[in-house]
């Protein structure tokens, strides 16, 4: 199953980040016909700034245009909230769904009407200027508009297929076909006019933002009400719980549980060994010989009572005390670098630290 989950993961990376021949959510990133990158272009071209709202939802700019095309994951509460409050502070929204979002359309007071209506022709009025006939997809579902939702886009049978609304300071328009907006729509018929007149409702070098947080997988997505609320979610929820079932029945041990042995305690002797050993391979005689110095000076001070640090005043003190030491120690010192150069000298170096670190006392002899 880790390498079940791992192959998704993979292949889901992959696919995020290769380019798409199709984006049937309508996403400003793609060049393909349904993709809206145009919609981008067309809006810096007239002087608006543009961005893109992804990784997160946060704060919206105040005094902003944003297009929202078919969200593939849904808005929170909290979110389709938000939106509407930006909305009625002055912001405007371009909300441009084939079958809408549940809590956006909530927020919204969105109606779609059951069922699909065929479209040869989409037909505009005096509300977007210039803009008489323009040409999207063959079936679209259409909106059963409120009185303060003014319709600008009608099906050749009557029905409501886009609207504007002012909603306070701001305003918000919903379109029930977003291909009229995308790429390989542009050119046809009005349909250049339609998205003009739709920049123009937002003042001049205005912000233009495309939300791209709600097309894929959002933390929202993956929250504990998804496991039971969404199909995939309770099927992984039964997949793992029957697995988990599975293996605390079916689970065996393969023999008797051997107890790990008592780690043994090493003896001082092995750890030198094992030092001596990796600084001869490393040929770090210089290291060594540093080693040996700084553990002679050490053992001096412990036996004298002298603090090592500050140097300075350790070596000044031994002079006082031990002026004979202390000669041999500096001299010992000294000759450190030429003592490195064959490991007869280290040998002969290490013998003379070690006599000064722990001198042999002399025995009395017996007198008569």
């Amino acid at each position: 199953m880790i390498a079940a989950l791992l192959s998704i993961a993979v292949a889901a990376v992959v696919y995020s980040i290769q380019p798409h021949q199709d984006s049937p959510e309508h996403s400003s990133n793609s060049d393909s016909a349904n993709g809206t990158s145009a919609v981008r272009l067309f809006a810096e071209a007239m002087g608006h700034q543009t961005d893109q709202i992804a990784g997160s939802f946060p704060a919206l700019t105040p005094a902003a245009l944003m297009f929202v095309f078919t969200p593939t994951s849904p808005f929170t509460p909290d979110e389709a909230e938000r939106t509407r409050l930006w909305v009625r502070s002055g912001g405007i929204l371009v909300y441009a769904a084939e079958k809408g979002d549940a809590e956006l359309d909530r927020a919204f007071g969105v109606a779609r009407l059951g069922g699909t209506s065929l479209v040869s022709n989409e037909v505009g009025n005096p509300v977007v200027p210039g803009v008489e006939n323009v040409a999207g997809a063959a079936e679209v579902v259409p909106m059963d508009a409120t009185a303060d939702q003014v319709p600008f886009l009608r099906t050749p049978d009557g029905y409501v297929i886009g609207y504007l609304q002012r909603v306070q300071s701001g305003q918000v328009v919903v379109l029930a076909d977003p291909l009229v907006l995308c790429n390989g729509y542009l050119d046809k018929k009005d349909n250049g006019r339609l998205l003009t007149d739709l920049l123009s409702l937002a003042s001049a070098g205005a912000p233009v933002l495309f939300d791209e947080y709600h097309h894929g997988v959002n933390l929202s997505d993956l929250a504990p009400q998804a496991w039971v609320m969404t199909p995939w979610g309770a099927a992984l929820l039964w997949l793992l719980i029957a697995v988990f079932t599975g293996l605390i029945l079916r689970g065996r041990s393969f023999g008797p549980l051997i107890p790990r042995p008592a780690e043994v305690a090493r003896v001082d002797a092995e750890w030198a060994v094992a030092v001596g050993q990796l600084l001869r391979r490393s040929s770090a005689r210089a290291v060594t010989l540093g080693l040996l110095a700084s553990a002679t000076e050490r053992s001096l001070a412990a036996r004298t009572g002298i603090p090592l640090q500050p140097r300075e005043r350790f070596w000044n003190a031994l002079w006082v005390r031990m002026p004979e030491i202390a000669a041999d120690l500096a001299e010992a010192e000294n000759a450190l670098a030429e003592s490195a150069a064959t490991e007869h000298e280290l040998l002969k170096t290490a013998q003379r630290l070690h006599g000064i670190a722990r001198p042999v006392p002399i025995e009395r002899r017996p007198t008569n």
